[in-house]
C-alpha cells in the first residue's frame, strides 16, 4: 500500500465530498417543494416529547457507533484503542458517504485499518468479516421480520419507484437482491471456514470467461483475501463469534430505530415493527444505489416507503432530518478527523 498521504487525500478530494452533498440536498429541496404544506408545519406541536425523541435518535446514533467500535476492537484483538477505533469508524463512514453505495468504502477501509499498525493479513480479515457479519444480520432477520409482519404489508402496491411501479416489481427485485446476498455470503463462508483455495480457483475459472476477463485481477485479489482471512479467523472461539454478531445486531438495530424515534418526535406511531421492516427493504435498494452514500435515492425512498406513517406534507422534512442525523455528520466529522488522523499515522 502507498505510503504517500497525498494519495489518501485524493480519495477525499473536495469534488468527491461535495457531490453527495449537492445530490442529497438537491433531492431534499425538490421533495420539499413538491410536497410542502405550510399548514402542516404550523400544526406541529413542539413539546418536550419532541425534544426527548430527537435526543433518543441521537443516542441511538451513538449506540450504533459504540457497537461498531467494540466490534472492530474485537476483530483486531483489541490492538486498536477506543480513541483510534472512533477515528477509524468515522473515516470508514466518511469513505462510504462519498463513494457509490454499490462500491462502498471497503477499499479505503483496508488502508485505514492497516495504517493503525494492524498487519495486512488481519486488516483484510477485519474488513471482510465486518462485511460478512453485516450481511449475515440481514440474512437472518429478513425472514423473521417478514414472517411476523407479513410480506403484503412490506411490499405494498403504492410504492412505485420509477421502474418499480408494481407490487411484483418490488418483490422481484427484493428477492433477487436477497438471494444474491445469500449466494455471495455462502461462498465467502465456505471459503473462510472450509476450503479457501477452492473458492479462489472457482473465481479465477469464472472470470477467465471472455466477457468477464476485465475483472479477473479483482477476482484473484478477492480469492487471496479469502485465503488470508481464513488463516486469520480459523480457531476463533464460539464466544468470539457471538460477541461479534451481537455487536452487529446492536449497531444495525440502533441504525434502523433512529427513524422510529424521529417519527415519534412529531407523530404517534402504532406499528414500529412495520416501519423497521420497510427499512430492511429500503436498505437493499440503497445497497445498489449508484449515487455516493445513496444520496438522492435515500431521501426519495424514505418519503415513498414511510410516507404512510407520516402526515402528508411532512415526509420530506423528516427525510431531511433523518439524513442530517445519519449522513451529513460523517462528511463533516470525516473532513475534520482526516487531517488529524493523517498527521498521527504518518508521524509514526
Amino acid at each position: 500500500m502507498t505510503q504517500d498521504p497525498n494519495n489518501v487525500l485524493k480519495h477525499f478530494s473536495f469534488k468527491r465530498v461535495i457531490i453527495p452533498v449537492i445530490i442529497g440536498l438537491g433531492a431534499a429541496i425538490y421533495l420539499l417543494l413538491q410536497d410542502f404544506d405550510i399548514q402542516v408545519f404550523k400544526e406541529i406541536h413542539w413539546t418536550w416529547a419532541t425534544l426527548f425523541w430527537l435526543l433518543v435518535a441521537l443516542v441511538l446514533v451513538g449506540i450504533r457507533h459504540l457497537a461498531y467500535m467494540y466490534r472492530i476492537r474485537l476483530l483486531t484483538d483489541h490492538e486498536i484503542s477506543w480513541k483510534k477505533s472512533f477515528q477509524v469508524i468515522m473515516l470508514w463512514e466518511f469513505a462510504s458517504s462519498i463513494t457509490p453505495s454499490i462500491v462502498g468504502g471497503s477499499a479505503i477501509a483496508l488502508y485505514i485499518v492497516n495504517k493503525e499498525g494492524i498487519n495486512m493479513g488481519r486488516t483484510t480479515a477485519v474488513v471482510l468479516i465486518t462485511s460478512l457479519l453485516d450481511e449475515l444480520f440481514y440474512i437472518v432477520f429478513v425472514p423473521i421480520i417478514i414472517f411476523v409482519v407479513g410480506y403484503d404489508q412490506i411490499f405494498f402496491r403504492e410504492s412505485g419507484i420509477a421502474f418499480l411501479n408494481s407490487n411484483f416489481g418490488m418483490l422481484g427485485i427484493f428477492i433477487f437482491g436477497y438471494l444474491f446476498i445469500i449466494l455471495l455470503q455462502a461462498i465467502i463462508v465456505y471459503g473462510i471456514f472450509v476450503n479457501p483455495r477452492a473458492v479462489k480457483w472457482i473465481l479465477i475459472r469464472i472470470f477467465k470467461l471472455s466477457f468477464l476477463k476485465r475483472w479477473l485481477s479483482n477476482a484473484v485479489n478477492t480469492g487471496d483475501q479469502v485465503i488470508i482471512t481464513s488463516k486469520e479467523m480459523r480457531g476463533k472461539s464460539l464466544v468470539f463469534w457471538l460477541k461479534a454478531f451481537l455487536s452487529t445486531i446492536f449497531s444495525w438495530t440502533a441504525r434502523f430505530w433512529v427513524v422510529n424515534a424521529i417519527i415519534l418526535g412529531f407523530l404517534a406511531v402504532d406499528d414500529h415493527l412495520l416501519i423497521y421492516a420497510r427499512q430492511l427493504v429500503m436498505w437493499v435498494i440503497l445497497l445498489v444505489s449508484p449515487t455516493p452514500g445513496g444520496s438522492g435515492v435515500a431521501e426519495y425512498i424514505f418519503t415513498d416507503f414511510l410516507g404512510a406513517f407520516i402526515t402528508p406534507g411532512l415526509s420530506p422534512a423528516l427525510a431531511l432530518l433523518w439524513r442530517l442525523l445519519t449522513f451529513y455528520p460523517y462528511i463533516i466529522l470525516g473532513a475534520i478527523i482526516l487531517p488529524i488522523w493523517i498527521r498521527r499515522v504518518y508521524k509514526k
